[in-house]
């Protein structure tokens, strides 16, 4: 690793959460030779009254200055990061006017960037890494504000159109063709944006190995019951048609389906069936337990223009228990091929879960582990880490 520096995450994710976030464990492990503030996802107003109508989980007491913006917090990997949570921001995404949204970003970014420097000040960090996580619509209007040594886009997912619209798009390729570097998360995401800057490279996610592992599966279930687990969000993303299927195909195995419900219509058309259990998200460290007892683990993602972009966290924390992966064909992920299943359509996806079971072994269990001890989030961090070497070199 390089000398120390100071970086500053500006991330579109919250710290907290229920599942492990790509940007929270690469920032942890940066942690171990550099300065590092991270800077939490910028809540509104709105986002303030509906926790205080307990609708929400925004930090409000530090939002409103009644506890310090700015605190250290201790990581999974037992770093420390500077963690700074902004004063509340005014909503905007939904103004139609152009010259409304923009004065409103406009102001936003002021706020946003005077936090950021005030931060910076009182930790004495000078010229930072602005490291942008997923953040291109605060990532244009805040270039060059906090006084950044070199920007890099983190962009590990394709543009949110579904929630910003066409904005999304907009702001992700002008984002990306002004920054120093970008590193995407998948091969298909780095290929679709090259043309936008020269300096394209892609680091895929990870796993914590050794806490997943920990928990991994020592043999087979030979029991005549199976259980056949989803854990992740229950979003847009979720394909309900191929698994209400094959939970009425396969009315002898147990579903297990759990994390938090942010499209009701899935609860809807799969609750009602009794080999169907829905049970509210969980810490990311309990999550391996979860997992071992699950005789196969589901990726059912929606074939979208969205899902082509994505590489799932969750593929190697299924691997790193042991447990068999069936997923959908959303995107091409051909370093996974022979390792986990893919499926072209419900059909095929529900005579791989009987096949994955029905076939299982030791000796797969152990391959399956060995594979996932290379993806771990210590070895994706180092060479995350070079690749910001890289992008400094280039530009002094």
């Amino acid at each position: 690793m390089s000398n120390k520096k100071n970086i500053v995450c500006i991330s579109n994710t919250t710290w907290e959460g229920f599942y492990t976030k790509s940007t929270v464990q690469l920032v942890s492990l940066l942690a171990k030779s550099n300065k590092l503030l991270f800077v939490e996802y910028p809540f509104t107003i709105k986002d303030l009254l509906f926790t205080l109508l307990g609708k929400g989980r925004a930090p409000v007491a530090r939002m409103l200055g009644i506890k310090s913006r700015l605190v250290k917090k201790q990581s999974t990997f037992n770093t420390e990061v500077n963690h700074l949570v902004l004063p509340p921001l005014l909503p905007f995404a939904f103004f139609k006017n152009e010259k409304l949204y923009h004065f409103f970003l406009n102001i936003n970014t002021y706020f946003y960037a005077r936090s950021i420097k005030r931060a910076l000040r009182k930790l004495k960090m000078h010229d930072p890494i602005a490291l942008n996580a997923y953040n291109a619509i605060y990532g244009n209007s805040l270039l060059g504000k906090i006084r950044e040594k070199i920007s890099v886009y983190y962009c590990y997912d394709g543009p949110d159109e579904r929630r910003y619209g066409e904005r999304a798009k907009k702001a992700d390729y002008s984002f990306a063709s002004k920054v120093d570097g970008v590193i995407t998360t998948s091969d298909f995401l780095a290929d679709s944006m090259k043309h936008l800057n020269k300096r394209m490279k892609v680091v895929k996610n990870g796993v914590d190995f050794n806490v997943f592992n920990k928990s991994a599966k020592s043999d087979v279930n030979k029991s005549e019951k199976k259980k056949v687990g989803y854990i992740g969000s229950l979003d847009h993303r979720f394909d309900i048609e191929t698994v209400e299927y094959t939970v009425q195909q396969l009315a002898n195995y147990e579903f297990e389906i759990v994390g938090d419900l942010m499209n009701p219509k899935i609860y809807e058309a799969l609750a009602k069936y009794p080999n169907v259990t829905f049970l509210p998200p969980v810490k990311p460290h309990e999550v391996p337990n979860l997992l071992k007892k699950c005789d196969v683990g589901l990726i059912p993602y929606l074939c979208t223009e969205y899902t082509k972009n994505i590489y799932p966290l969750k593929i190697n924390e299924y691997l790193s228990v042991g447990v068999p992966v069936v997923l959908t064909l959303f995107a091409n992920l051909p370093e996974f091929n022979g390792v986990v299943n893919f499926a072209k359509n419900k059909e095929e996806f529900c005579e791989a879960i009987r096949k994955e079971i029905n076939s299982d072994s030791i000796e797969k269990i152990l391959s399956r582990i060995e594979y996932a001890k290379a993806t771990s989030w210590e070895s994706r961090a180092i060479d995350f880490e070079k690749i910001i070497d890289e992008y400094l070199a280039h530009c002094q």
